[in-house]
């Protein structure tokens, strides 16, 4: 069994400040409404706590199999956003899929996801949950429910028609052929950047501006420090015509935005981000105090906070 790490809510916790479950917004507007217990790291103790993350704050449209601990009848398959934002669904031809882009007020997602799988193992197909509300009772967690020890692989769609499945031999009717459309002429392009030592980093296209975001694993002590270091030595960029954006929180974790050229391939960045990676993995590893002029970069740093759009 996973452990179950649950932090409540600060006593006196200021209600304009940001909830510190890591959603991104105010206390009062979160967990602040009721008296439910955050889990501030929710899949801590994962391999893919990094993946998760990503799939629940920015890829719009992005799927992988779940690697379930006991084998089931049904396979299961983890996504972004299903239609209609629903927490799950069972196909006519009986696969699970799971939302991890759900409305919730639950103060743990990993007990979320676990009672959404454990209802879509015994749903009939093609039927859907939209929330996981106080009807669905369990105890398990994800990490109960999922070989903790597996790999994520992540498939990256650059529409939505996986919501539609041929193979279940029913046509898609007009109405849900126009919601594939609605949602995909909204999409934000999004590629995975690939190389040694990078894992859960994406390349993203506002419209506006393309940036990468990288999800880290380290706890946030530790990786602001190492990005210090480089900031220190003029390292922190990812080459000409980058920046470091800042970062933002996400249920526990840190992760790093940097600005990139709009006109460079999502493929050109893989070099540059692998580099990077060297570089950080032995910041990482410095465990020397910091220098005076770190210190000052970390404490800028840390004033560094972006806003998805």
């Amino acid at each position: 069994m996973a452990k179950k790490t649950r932090v409540a809510a600060p006593a006196g916790e200021n209600p304009r400040r940001p909830c510190p479950c890591g959603s991104g917004k105010r206390y009062k507007a979160c967990h602040g409404a009721g008296d439910d217990v955050i889990v501030t790291r929710p899949f801590a103790g994962l391999a893919v706590e990094c993946d998760l993350v990503a799939l629940r704050e920015f890829l719009p449209s992005a799927t992988a199999p779940l690697p379930l601990r006991t084998p089931a009848e049904r396979s299961v398959t983890i996504a972004s956003v299903l239609p209609g934002a629903s927490a799950a669904l069972v196909r006519p031809g009986g696969e699970v899929l799971l939302g991890m882009q759900v409305q919730t007020r639950s103060g743990d997602l990993s007990a979320d996801l676990a009672r959404a799988l454990e209802w879509g193992l015994a749903a009939e197909p093609g039927t859907a949950l939209p929330v996981v509300g106080p009807g669905l009772t369990g105890t398990d967690r994800l990490q109960d429910l999922i070989d903790v020890d597996a790999p994520l692989e992540l498939t990256v769609h650059s529409d939505f028609a996986w919501w539609v499945a041929p193979e279940d031999g029913t046509e898609p009717s007009a109405e849900v052929l126009a919601t594939v459309e609605r949602a995909n002429a909204v999409i934000m392009p999004t590629e995975a950047v690939e190389g040694d030592g990078v894992r859960a980093a994406y390349w993203v296209d506002t419209g506006t501006k393309a940036h990468l975001r990288w999800v880290r694993p380290e706890p946030e002590e530790q990786i602001v420090a190492a990005l210090a270091r480089l900031q220190a030595r003029g390292e922190l960029g990812l080459g000409e015509g980058t920046r470091y954006a800042g970062s933002f929180r996400a249920h526990g974790l840190l992760v790093p935005v940097w600005d990139l050229d709009r006109e460079l391939h999502p493929s050109e960045w893989s070099k540059p981000v692998t580099d990077f990676a060297a570089g950080l993995a032995a910041a990482l590893a410095d465990t020397t105090p910091l220098t005076s002029e770190e210190r000052r970069a970390r404490d800028a740093l840390a004033g560094k906070q972006v806003t998805l759009r």
